[in-house]
């Protein structure tokens, strides 16, 4: 199986919204579990599912970029003229007040887009994409706090705050930053299986929710007097 080239564009985005996504995927990768494996015991079949992944960090500028809020900074690891064809692209969510992507972003999108690839857009990553014009007339949500001046903003986008993503063709779209992580372990676990998804998710302590933002996706575990117990098991070697 080849690689999955997975991207994500830079700029002064919110860290999690990129950092946690990207996380979660690489902790599902078969070289990260690989690694578990000398802690815990994972099923060889699973091992055998999990993904190969390739990341890049896409930018037009050799400088270290700002991340709101939280001062983190973050430089890219390839140009967008030099980037490989991807398979994903994840957009983060800026701060929504005066955003514009520059040009060679934009045209890098639209390449992804119209080439039929996965793209993944958390939080106000949503509004970023809505400037591009390319969320028009497409379903889609964004951060719940900002909805209402974003839906305004962006009539000609089909808005819904009902679910914690949404999916239109090849466009993924989250509300909030967590929601991001939901919606790339739901991606994982149609892609991959729920086993590859529960075994990377061991790794961070992290437990997905559903569409609907319930706490589903995992078998849910309960103790002898029936008192409901988390979902995460540590299979360690004996």
């Amino acid at each position: 199986m080849a690689a999955i080239q997975f991207g994500a564009l830079v700029y002064q985005y919110q860290a999690i919204d990129v950092v946690g996504p990207i996380d979660l995927i690489t902790n599902c990768s078969q070289e990260f579990l690989g690694y578990v494996t000398k802690h815990v015991v994972i099923d060889k079949s699973t091992l055998e599912r999990a993904p190969q992944i390739e990341v890049h960090h896409i930018g037009d500028t050799e400088e270290p970029i700002q991340l709101v809020p939280s001062n983190y900074r973050i430089q890219r690891t390839v140009s967008v003229e030099d980037c490989p064809e991807l398979d994903c692209l994840l957009i983060g969510g800026p701060m929504p007040e005066s955003f514009k992507f520059p040009d060679s972003y934009v045209d890098f999108i639209r390449r992804h887009i119209a080439a039929g690839k996965l793209l993944f857009t958390t939080c106000t990553g949503a509004y970023a994409l809505a400037t591009t014009g390319m969320l028009d007339g497409k379903n889609a949500t964004t951060n719940n706090v900002e909805y209402n001046q974003i839906a305004a903003e962006f009539p000609r986008v089909k808005w819904t705050r009902a679910t914690k993503w949404v999916i239109d063709g090849n466009i993924w779209t989250a509300s909030g930053a967590v929601a991001g992580m939901d919606m790339i372990a739901h991606w994982i676990k149609e892609s991959f299986g729920l086993d590859v998804l529960i075994a990377g998710a061991m790794g961070l302590d992290y437990e997905p929710r559903d569409i609907n933002g319930l706490h589903t996706v995992f078998p849910q575990r309960s103790d002898e007097s029936g008192k409901q117990i988390s979902t995460t098991v540590f299979p360690y070697h004996k």
